[in-house]
């Protein structure tokens, strides 16, 4: 498949970003552990899935945050953050968090190529994942009480459901479940993963996540 056809079956994949008034599929930690959705008042966030456009295929960009950070220390995670008054929708969002976190331009993103499912997360955050192909050459600037690193991993790699595990643990006394991707000495879990998850089966024609 070349790339021009790929980014065709990933734009048809996706919700259109001009429905994103009517876009009410929600999935998340609740669906992937197996429970019923928290009816809760959710704080708005955005993630950029960023889709760089290498010579030799797509990869996605990842970041590692810091591991002295309140929240989520050291996971693997997208670029994004929670909504701020001032933005106008989650595309700007991803955006601006992508330039504050890791110094990527928004004159890089040659495109947004739509939104995957809205995502729910424990944490009580609605997240709109905003999916981008990022055009290089780039220079990063990652800020360093935030992040840790940046890196990219295949997009053919995060495709194949070999590499999606679904893992299982208790937590507060309940048996939780989770997936991972593992990638060479990292281990891709929780939200990022199930989201890339739901890109994949999206891709494939399954998008429901459980």
């Amino acid at each position: 498949m070349s790339l021009s056809e790929l980014r065709d079956r990933i734009r048809r994949s996706l919700h259109p970003t001009d429905e994103l008034d009517t876009l009410d599929t929600i999935t998340g930690d609740h669906a992937v552990a197996g429970m019923e959705r928290e009816e809760r008042t959710l704080k708005p966030a955005a993630v950029l899935v960023p889709l760089v456009e290498r010579p030799e295929g797509l990869t996605v960009l990842l970041t590692q945050r810091t591991t002295h950070l309140a929240h989520h220390a050291g996971q693997i995670s997208f670029p994004g953050g929670r909504s701020e008054d001032s933005d106008d929708g989650p595309v700007e969002t991803a955006l601006r968090e992508a330039k504050e976190e890791i110094g990527l331009h928004r004159r890089h993103v040659r495109e947004i190529a739509g939104y995957l499912d809205l995502y729910q997360t424990v944490t009580g955050f609605l997240v709109t994942p905003v999916v981008g192909f990022v055009e290089p050459p780039f220079e990063l600037k990652l800020d360093a009480f935030e992040v840790a690193e940046a890196f990219e991993v295949p997009l053919e790699f995060i495709l194949d459901p070999r590499h999606h595990e679904y893992r299982g643990m208790f937590y507060k006394g309940q048996q939780r479940r989770y997936y991972v991707i593992p990638y060479e000495n990292r281990f891709i879990w929780g939200a990022t993963a199930a989201m890339l998850v739901g890109f994949a089966r999206r891709l494939n024609g399954n998008p429901l996540l459980s």
